[in-house]
């Protein structure tokens, strides 16, 4: 690159209204593209990052494109370092024949916080410099240290940021006891809510310590039990390639946020897990019931302990379906079975009403209280939440939040009534149903009937985790037909539990209707929970639940676990 030098004083005055037109088109340049043209000011950036100077000055070459502000002339250049109304053309025209003559010119003086330099003494030499097109100039630098870094290409308005999370820090100490935890936030004001957090926490740590927790403690015991792992869940999830832009610190907000309002909407206590997973972007074919399945036996066909496949519950929450009846307590009575087989599940207790306007008065406070107490009976953590719609349709609706419906199929139901309400229940339902009966089952003796069919493979992972985790008894029904073998397709069957470790007793049946075979095996191997998928091989799922389904649960006086 070559350069022209004006070494007299007209052409240095022309070269310094050159440069001011520059400035002035830069300025629309800038507001067109909705960014700020001004330098920074070194007092403003020190006072909100909390700069303290930390070494004494040094002489180098700096880049003076690392040239952000300025000490006390950041309003008379703009953030090219172009002179602006204000500026003397005289004195410009006289630094730059200084520059461009034999004498030359002394270092500037600079601030540098982080990789940005601010000018305290030679605003004109780097005006000039810049004009003439140099790219680095020597100075007298003071290092300043400051709460949070400071990059080359901030703006203006994200030292709000900066400066948030500067002030965070600072009363917070993370930085200190939490070396490289990083709470960067995106949206200003966010800041506000973490200190939020922070101090209910420490008000219920001493509630529940019964003494006065100090404000470090409470940071510290906050940030472990409560940020991180939901920050864990954020990169478990990989949210963070679903909110493009976003930190870890903007989706844990979300996230609290979301938790917050979904319990207050649906009366129930929410994991952050759960909320996570209810704003992660979904695909519309998305089927979330099997999938837990999944990842506890995600090594099918490899011959692994039983305690290394089942790592994790299936059955983390449980919704209950309250009818009302006292009849209907007994799907209460067996989610709280599995709920402590499950190492302690949350019930989900659910009652609806036809309107609104009945959720409320004594007989939902009784209800209400009833269901308490039966939770302090079983020693597990529930909450009945009362809401008014279509029954069905609302069991479905908060089934997405829960890995289990649990509901109780009380007498005087037609045959047409109850075959209606599963096509309802199971086409719309996103997870496993139990369908109890009123009287209580051990549920320690499975029959699981399998035709190889895509739900009744969920059916075998279930069967497969409920046998393994829980230690109980499972048989295995195939019933040929002119479709199938059922030696072919139980040996798929007896492949995969075998590989997973898991004992079973397997059984074949042929020239039987399939809801026949099922009774009469749940008789002959005293199976007190049947396991099935909601249709089976080659049929419209409608025409299988109303031709198996509903009939064993017509005839049969035991649970029933249906995949749908």
């Amino acid at each position: 690159m070559s350069f022209e030098f004006s070494n007299n004083p007209l052409g240095a005055r022309e070269d310094f209204r050159r440069a001011r037109r520059r400035a002035a088109l830069q300025e629309i340049v800038f507001q067109f593209k909705g960014k700020s043209s001004d330098l920074l000011s070194y007092d403003d950036v020190v006072h909100k990052l909390k700069g303290l100077e930390v070494s004494a000055q040094l002489l180098k070459d700096i880049p003076i494109d690392s040239i952000v502000g300025s000490v006390g002339r950041y309003r008379d250049f703009n953030r090219r370092f172009l002179p602006r109304d204000g500026i003397n053309s005289e004195r410009w025209a006289r630094v730059k024949m200084a520059m461009t003559g034999l004498k030359g010119v002394p270092p500037i003086e600079v601030y540098q916080i982080g990789e940005a330099y601010f000018v305290k003494d030679g605003n004109h030499r780097v005006s000039v410099a810049r004009e003439m097109g140099f790219s680095h100039f020597q100075a007298y630098v003071t290092q300043v240290q400051t709460k949070v870094p400071l990059a080359l290409n901030v703006e203006p308005d994200e030292l709000i940021l900066k400066a948030e999370l500067a002030e965070f820090l600072e009363k917070t100490r993370l930085d200190h006891i939490r070396p490289g935890a990083d709470l960067t936030v995106t949206v200003p004001g966010q800041y506000v809510a973490l200190f939020e957090h922070i101090n209910v926490h420490r008000y219920y740590m001493g509630l529940e310590q019964r003494r006065e927790i100090t404000y470090v403690e409470a940071v510290l015991h906050w940030y472990d039990t409560l940020y991180q792992p939901v920050v864990d869940i954020i990169h478990k999830q990989g949210m963070l390639q679903e909110f493009s832009g976003r930190t870890d610190t903007d989706l844990y907000l979300y996230i609290t946020q979301h938790r917050t309002e979904l319990e207050e909407r649906l009366g129930w206590d929410i994991t952050a897990e759960t909320a996570a997973g209810d704003i992660e972007p979904r695909s519309s074919g998305y089927r979330a019931t099997s999938e837990p399945i999944r990842n506890i036996y995600k090594h099918q066909g490899t011959s692994k302990p039983q305690s290394a496949l089942v790592k994790g519950r299936l059955f983390v929450d449980i919704l209950v379906a309250i009818d009302g009846c006292d009849s209907g307590w007994s799907s209460l009575t067996h989610a709280a079975l599995i709920a402590r087989r499950e190492n302690g599940a949350r019930l989900h207790g659910l009652h609806i009403v036809p309107v609104r306007s009945e959720r409320h008065g004594p007989k939902m406070e009784e209800l209400q209280n009833n269901f308490n107490d039966r939770c302090r009976k079983f020693d597990l953590s529930g909450r009945l939440a009362i809401d008014a719609g279509k029954r069905i349709r609302r069991i479905c609706q908060r089934a997405r939040y829960t890995d289990l419906t649990v509901m109780c199929l009380t007498g005087g139901q037609t045959d047409t009534k109850l075959s209606e309400g599963l096509r309802t229940l199971l086409r719309s339902c996103p997870r496993p149903v139990l369908v109890v009966t009123q009287e209580e089952s051990p549920l320690d003796r499975i029959l699981l009937a399998y035709d190889g069919s895509g739900l009744a493979r969920e059916a075998l992972y279930t069967a497969a985790y409920l046998a393994g985790q829980w230690g109980i008894e499972l048989a295995v029904l195939t019933v040929h037909d002119a479709q199938i073998s059922a030696d072919n397709i139980q040996q798929r069957a007896r492949h995969y539990l075998e590989s997973h470790g898991i004992e079973a007793i397997y059984i074949t049946e042929q020239k039987v209707a399939i809801v026949q075979a099922i009774l009469n095996t749940v008789k002959e191997q005293n199976s007190n929970l049947i396991l099935m998928g909601a249709h089976g091989r080659n049929a419209p799922w409608y025409i299988n639940v109303g031709s198996a389904v509903a009939p064993v649960l017509q005839q049969s006086n035991q649970p029933v676990l249906i995949c749908g």
